[in-house]
């Protein structure tokens, strides 16, 4: 077995844990507020969000191969490596991915750890721009892309994560403040479960689109790495295991929960009643939707949270706790290059251990660690299933409902 073959197997691992923390990650994006409500018992919930996220990773894998190129310039056009990174077997390439997804994963268990919704897609591109800048210097960033499509770090990341958030918050705003003036006068218990029916629906359909999406950038990310060591040369396909790898890997994560950030977007951003539940779910779809027929890339993350948002806004007489919102957006702000400074880090440390196997084992141990570190701090305030709807005080950024559960 080659030394290539060897960190291959790595990048493979790494790029799976990274798919699990997108699934509990997003969770929130699809159930925070049917939980919230009461539409569907939390774990029934990430149950539901796990199986449709399975479904949905096999639906497409139409740009799976060439999903870095948004950011990066490690591939080609038809999805294969740059030749100058594959002359040493794969090597160089193998240890930027690495550092990139090691990168991706530490935010996103960060974030987790304090309970803050952020883009895992985000989380991806920004490790791989640290590690590809340092390993590559400025010139390996697509900053603007060739103005044929939309792609590129501007038009394809940074320009939607600021639109997203502000499209969701009116779209979600207007349907709630409608909806609340329909139904004057109708009897709650009538409308109430009218609503959370809804919800199911509009929940599962944000959780198939999210598998539908998300799981290809870990496809793409695992067949990039099979490609430049000579594994696979198939540059129209996905082999069939790395499908159901990832599949299972996001459904799994996915059903786990990420209870943490579906407290924080169910009850810590507002007070959510069904008809909000309804209305950011439903608004949250049609953005999604109509964003990805037109071409548009919308961070489902931001594209959710900015409809809960905008469902506290349009309620009359709701409560937005500002507060937890202005922690999200800092956590916006900062993900893409707080990502890429670890991706970065972690690429110089491969490197200065020799940029080879040694160096590749070394990140995954860091990895290892940083995260066995976040998961025991976690502990010290567990959210699960039990407690998740508990009454928000906001005591701290994951508002510790209890402290006597062991699930995460």
């Amino acid at each position: 077995m080659t030394t290539a073959t060897v960190i291959l197997v790595l990048l493979v691992v790494v790029a799976l844990a990274f798919d699990f923390t997108n699934g509990f990650h997003d969770t929130a994006n699809a159930m925070a507020t049917s939980i919230a409500t009461g539409a569907l018992k939390p774990k029934t919930a990430v149950l539901l969000s796990g199986v449709l996220n399975l479904v949905g990773a096999f639906l497409s894998v139409e740009v799976a191969l060439t999903v870095t190129n948004a950011v990066v310039e490690i591939q080609n056009g038809d999805g294969t490596p740059v030749a100058g990174l594959t002359g040493d077997g794969g090597t160089a390439l193998l240890v930027i991915v690495l550092a990139g997804l090691a990168g991706a994963i530490v935010w996103n268990l960060f974030t987790w750890l304090l309970s803050l919704p952020s883009s895992s897609t985000h989380a991806l591109f920004g490790g791989l721009l640290g590690a590809t800048v340092a390993g590559l210097g400025w010139g390996g960033v697509n900053w603007a892309g060739d103005g044929q499509k939309i792609d590129g770090l501007l038009p394809k990341v940074i320009v939607p994560a600021l639109a997203s958030p502000v499209i969701a918050i009116l779209v979600a705003g207007l349907a709630t403040w409608l909806v609340y003036r329909v139904t004057a006068g109708v009897a709650a218990r009538f409308t109430d479960s009218g609503f959370r029916w809804g919800q199911i629906g509009s929940a599962s359909l944000v959780s198939l689109a999210h598998g539908t999406n998300d799981a290809q950038k870990t496809m793409g990310v695992i067949t990039l790495g099979l490609i430049a060591t000579g594994h696979w040369t198939d540059t129209e396909n996905i082999p069939f295991w790395v499908k159901a790898a990832c599949a299972l890997a996001i459904a799994l994560g996915t059903y786990l929960g990420g209870w943490r950030i579906i407290r924080t977007l169910g009850k810590g951003l507002v007070e959510i009643a069904p008809p909000q539940g309804l209305s950011a779910e439903s608004s949250s779809a049609a953005v999604i939707l109509v964003s990805s027929h037109l071409g548009l890339p919308l961070s489902t993350t931001h594209v959710t949270t900015g409809s809960v948002l905008g469902t506290g806004l349009g309620r009359p007489g709701a409560t937005v706790r500002w507060r937890v919102a202005g922690r999200m957006a800092v956590a916006w702000v900062i993900t893409i290059p707080a990502a890429a400074v670890v991706g970065a880090l972690l690429w110089g440390l491969a490197h200065l251990l020799g940029g080879g196997l040694v160096g590749a084992v070394v990140v995954v141990a860091v990895l290892a660690a940083a995260a066995g570190a976040m998961y025991r701090r976690s502990r010290t305030a567990p959210v699960h299933a039990d407690n998740v709807n508990d009454d928000w005080h906001d005591g701290s950024s994951a508002d510790a409902p209890s402290r006597t559960a062991v699930s995460a």
